[in-house]
């Protein structure tokens, strides 16, 4: 498929789970990241061709988010007028001022002590890294999930790709989740099928805004403190087609990926 082709498969995506769903039972995560800011403005556009109800975005506080990203939401969420619900895990926050901070276990509600047991985990504390296992399913499961009970979301569109990282690649376009730590629900993946280079083909040929941390080198963005900028050069001058896109991400999360999303990740 050329570029175009990939735009029109992922807003017949988008149109299918607006056939399927109630259009206020419909979320969309949005990180801030090129992805999922592709996949709002997919979104937003198949929404104002159809007369559709867009969906509420939900942003993920991980605890170590650039500030450059959240500022970047804040700003498009208001010029798009979409309403963003933003979402952490607010009792563990509340343990640690900053990253390597304890948090301990009796401390935590029965919710996330729950996930902990899931996980295996046994300890009496941990060290607070949004990156870590233990991290991210508290930081951004828990919280995910925890966001989609309450708002009785019936489907929950993303922006992950087949290419992007390996644990993803057998993904399907409309993958159904059952009851792990939050609702059943449907996640919709309209983009699988683009590549890095397409998302960035795309975002400039739509004139797409993105967040500056992209020209200055970064090319995945994760939490800010575990994640570098592999070159000097914006992303998509970089060699898509011969490096790893998330090289610059913590390499522990890499490997823990499948396990991630067995336990309801993205």
């Amino acid at each position: 498929m050329n570029l175009e082709e990939k735009v029109r498969k992922s807003k017949e995506v988008i149109r299918e789970a607006y056939r399927r769903f109630p259009h206020e039972r419909i979320a969309l995560a949005w990180t801030g990241g090129k992805d999922s800011t592709l996949v709002l403005w997919l979104t937003l556009e198949v929404c104002k061709e159809k007369g559709f109800t867009p969906p509420k975005a939900m942003f993920i506080n991980e605890g170590d988010v650039f500030p450059e990203t959240l500022a970047f939401v804040k700003k498009w969420a208001k010029k798009w007028g979409v309403k963003v619900d933003f979402v952490q895990n607010d009792d563990v926050l509340k343990q640690v001022k900053k990253i390597g901070d304890p948090v301990y276990v009796e401390k935590l509600n029965e919710r996330n002590r729950l996930a902990l047991e899931r996980l295996g985990f046994k300890g009496e504390s941990f060290p607070f890294e949004p990156e870590s296992l233990v991290g991210n399913h508290l930081m951004k499961t828990v919280a995910m999930n925890s966001y989609l009970e309450k708002s009785g979301a019936a489907a929950l569109i993303t922006g992950i790709r087949w290419d992007e990282q390996e644990a993803r690649a057998n993904e399907t376009y409309f993958s159904p989740r059952s009851a792990i730590d939050g609702p059943k629900h449907m996640r919709v993946h309209p983009i699988l099928h683009f590549k890095e280079k397409d998302v960035w083909e795309a975002t400039h040929k739509h004139k797409i805004p993105y967040v500056e941390l992209y020209e200055d080198g970064y090319r995945s963005l994760g939490a800010k403190v575990t994640t570098i900028k592999p070159s000097d050069k914006p992303a998509w001058e970089q060699d898509l087609d011969h490096t790893t896109e998330r090289v610059g991400r913590q390499q522990d999360k890499e490997q823990i990926m499948k396990r991630l999303r067995d336990l309801g990740y993205m």
